[in-house]
């Protein structure tokens, strides 16, 4: 089967500065991958990449079949579905939840751009349901706590039977309750044989979900590890993405916890 997401040599520049790369990564169908590092260390760019809302400066980057800078993201931004803590920050609080997530449709901020249909609604309203949040369908999103705004931009995220799921530290700004209602969100999704393949970007090993298969660890824009989840990840591969002594545990469901084993010198 093809791959969802190849890059070849690929690298982000600002200026005189390497933000990302030279990068080789793939995402195989059926794959869960998490993107783990410190601030500032190229998570984010690369799912900007994906999203071509960052610019290679060198080599190529594949989405779902397409070489990116040569297809109308339009389009293909209504086959990715994405979520980010920034997200509800672009939306006007006043939308219902059944319009937030219905704006997916085409990839929009605003309901009023395009028309929707009564199966666009049902859809809508299905998604909500399955995370739990199908009593918000009528509410203002600007009315609901952090945790529920996020749990209905995750059914946004899947409005679409999207080939590909981007989430970018999507736990962020949530109170403990918040995220641990998010996290189980994500497990469920990332243990259905039947959704896409999902890229999570975090920096916080105890957000990340069950049912996560690979990992990507970055430092500076250039991998420390990538592989299958429970050999990329390891104390070793933590101490050296976030140059701190780290032990590492992991509990029978499959979630983490990583902690400084000595003080920073």
């Amino acid at each position: 089967m093809s791959p969802i997401v190849q890059l070849r040599r690929a690298e982000v520049r600002g200026g005189e500065r390497t933000i990302l790369g030279p990068l080789d990564w793939t995402v195989h169908p059926g794959q869960h991958w998490l993107v783990l590092g410190a601030n500032g260390s190229g998570k984010t760019t690369l799912l900007r990449t994906l999203l071509m809302h960052a610019h290679t400066s060198a080599g190529t980057v594949d989405v779902l079949g397409e070489r990116l800078g040569r297809t109308d993201m339009r389009v293909m931004r209504q086959r990715i579905g994405y979520l980010s803590a920034a997200l509800a920050a672009q939306l006007r609080p006043t939308m219902t939840a059944q319009d937030v997530v219905m704006t997916a449709r085409y990839a929009a901020l605003e309901p009023w751009w395009h028309d929707y249909t009564a199966a666009d609604r049902l859809r809508a309203n299905d998604c909500l349901d399955r995370f739990g949040v199908a009593w918000a369908a009528a509410r203002p999103l600007g009315s609901l706590s952090s945790g529920e705004q996020q749990r209905v931009l995750l059914a946004r995220a899947m409005m679409n039977d999207p080939g590909l799921v981007l989430l970018d530290e999507p736990s962020a700004r949530l109170d403990l309750g918040g995220r641990e209602q998010l996290v189980a969100a994500l497990g469920q999704v990332a243990s259905d044989p039947a959704s896409p393949p999902m890229v999570l970007v975090t920096h916080h090993l105890d957000e990340v979900p069950g049912g996560m298969t690979d990992a990507l660890l970055l430092r500076d824009g250039r991998v420390v590890s990538c592989g299958p989840i429970d050999t990329a990840v390891t104390s070793a591969t933590l101490t050296e993405t976030f140059a701190v002594p780290l032990g590492l545990s992991r509990r029978p469901d499959g979630r983490w916890s990583a902690w400084a084993r000595s003080a920073p010198s």
